[in-house]
């Protein structure tokens, strides 16, 4: 039987609502956390023969905003909308590649690094309630971060049939790590949690606010929302699961709350590494979506997190970006697609994706290789490896 072809819209809203669409939804460059490193973009721009300057949609990991002709030959089912720029207090750039953010934290590229480092964080060392109290965060209602962003959800809304991501701010975790420094802010979990907990709801508070504005302007617009602060590494959770329960969670599930007040879209949650642990904490909290699946990490079989979470949870991501994309050949890069179709697609609720942005050190013809064949691979009914 031939199955009616869907729009991208319908493609992924259907997998997200955890059925079968014509085929498994694909996404790049649909979020800041599923596109190309600047450079891998500046491969793919040579190869399919575009020119044009590189737009950068986050200074830090470098990540490009995706060439809709890319994306367009690609027959990608996504598409990306971020906030703007925050007009009253745009980046300050500092001698030696080093440049201050709106928060005060400083950074560094250094010579021949793809990324910038953290060099200096405002809330570093021995500090108090009252420093933290004090500290004057930027403005969360900015005009620049809003300006245009109606039109542009409406444009792709109405007049394209891409299902449309709003990446919203709510990264609270790596929002104080920055502040705090990563030394000081993992001490504070363990010996000073009154300095952790104030620090955390200053930075929820602030970042609600954004989110509360932008949800009102486009909220009922939007196909998904996207959250992301990374709580796991490549062996488990940032910290003990007791510490994220009674540090994290609450205001994770405070700020989502929120969040699903004012949008009915579901929730996209990046966080990177093995986060097997937490996935019952950040389903109770609204999580909807997990990305990226970062299949290299401890635990995240994706058979077992289908089996154990498929039924409340969907997945996004899956392709590993660790060993198989950058130095697999194409044979290994169809075997991926295969194994993770085959795991995490069966009866809905899967998108794939490179697992986070595709690095500088990931051949052209790897990158093809996935999506071109996970179009292939990826009709239902989807047929055993």
């Amino acid at each position: 039987m031939t199955q009616v072809m869907m729009t991208h819209r319908q493609r992924v809203m259907t997998a997200l609502a955890h059925e079968e669409p014509d085929r498994v939804p694909i996404d790049l460059g649909g979020t800041r956390v599923s596109s190309f490193h600047v450079a891998a973009h500046q491969k793919m721009k040579a190869h399919f023969g575009i020119e044009g300057e590189e737009v950068i949609i986050h200074r830090i990991m470098q990540t490009a905003q995706v060439d809709e002709r890319i994306l367009v030959a690609l027959d990608i089912d996504t598409r990306c909308v971020i906030l703007g720029g925050m007009e009253g207090a745009p980046d300050i750039e500092l001698p030696d590649g080093k440049y201050q953010d709106e928060y005060g934290v400083i950074r560094q590229k250094p010579a021949g690094s793809h990324y910038y480092d953290l060099i200096s964080s405002p809330l570093a060392g021995d500090i108090t309630l009252s420093d933290i109290a004090r500290f004057r965060w930027p403005d969360p209602l900015d005009p620049g971060l809003f300006r245009g962003l109606r039109e542009k959800v409406r444009h792709l809304k109405e007049d394209t049939d891409y299902a449309v991501i709003l990446a919203i701010p709510g990264g609270f975790v790596h929002t104080t790590q920055y502040l705090r420094g990563f030394e000081d802010w993992f001490m504070d979990l363990r010996a000073n949690q009154k300095i952790a907990g104030a620090l955390f709801d200053a930075a929820v508070e602030h970042h609600q606010a954004t989110c509360v504005e932008a949800l009102r302007q486009v909220g009922d617009m939007i196909d998904i929302v996207m959250c992301s602060d990374d709580v796991a590494h490549q062996r488990g959770p940032i910290c003990h699961p007791d510490l994220y329960r009674s540090l994290i969670k609450p205001r994770q599930a405070r700020l989502y709350k929120t969040v699903h007040s004012y949008t009915k879209a579901p929730m996209f949650y990046h966080t990177c590494g093995s986060v097997y642990k937490l996935l019952d904490d950040l389903i109770e909290v609204g999580v909807d979506i997990l990305n990226p699946v970062q299949v290299a990490a401890r635990d995240m079989d994706t058979a077992r997190l289908k089996r154990e979470f498929g039924d409340r949870l969907s997945f996004w991501g899956g392709i590993d970006t660790q060993w198989v994309l950058p130095q697999g050949t194409p044979a290994d890069v169809r075997a991926e697609v295969d194994r993770r179709i085959a795991d995490l697609a069966p009866g809905g609720g899967y998108v794939l994706n490179a697992v986070h942005n595709v690095q500088p050190d990931v051949p052209v013809e790897n990158v093809l290789t996935m999506f071109q064949y996970a179009v292939e691979r990826g009709r239902y009914p989807i047929r055993p490896s």
